[in-house]
């Protein structure tokens, strides 16, 4: 049996008088992939949103893990994101990238080395580790926001 990881429970988000999402329930079980399709407008990047801790919920309960995160600020939560335009640091290769939050938590350099090089791996960058961002496909540069991640 498969746990869930994010529960929303009749969740609404409204702006002022409009109401983008209402009455929102279901549960994200861990170890298992996830897509939100649907037209423009219609809440995908809302629902995002609300699970990073970008915006807050109108009403209804939203839980990682079993806990409530409604009050719980983004920072204090342990969800990352990957943005649309990859909000990559041109400025930085692809290591540096990708190590930046662990540096701005401030872990000790051979576990950043470590878990840069793993997370490289996994999205097959391993090589390009000393590329600048500049100089990447945007196939390449989305993969490097997920390493970052």
């Amino acid at each position: 049996m498969t746990e869930a990881i994010v529960t929303f429970q009749n969740v609404e988000k409204k702006y002022d008088e409009s109401t983008v999402l209402k009455d929102i329930s279901f549960q994200l079980e861990r170890g298992k992939f996830y897509t939100l399709l649907g037209p423009s407008g219609c809440g995908k990047t809302t629902i995002l949103n609300l699970i990073a801790g970008f915006t807050e919920a109108s009403s209804g309960n939203i839980t990682i893990d079993h806990q409530e995160i409604n009050n719980v600020p983004a920072y204090k939560r342990q969800v990352n994101t990957v943005f649309q335009d990859y909000a990559l640091f041109p400025h930085m290769n692809v290591f540096d990238n990708v190590a930046f939050g662990l540096r701005m938590k401030k872990r000790p350099k051979k576990e950043i080395k470590e878990k840069v090089e793993e997370a490289l791996g996994m999205v097959r960058l391993k090589e390009f580790s000393n590329r600048s961002i500049t100089g990447m496909s945007g196939g390449q540069k989305q993969r490097v926001a997920i390493a970052r991640a």
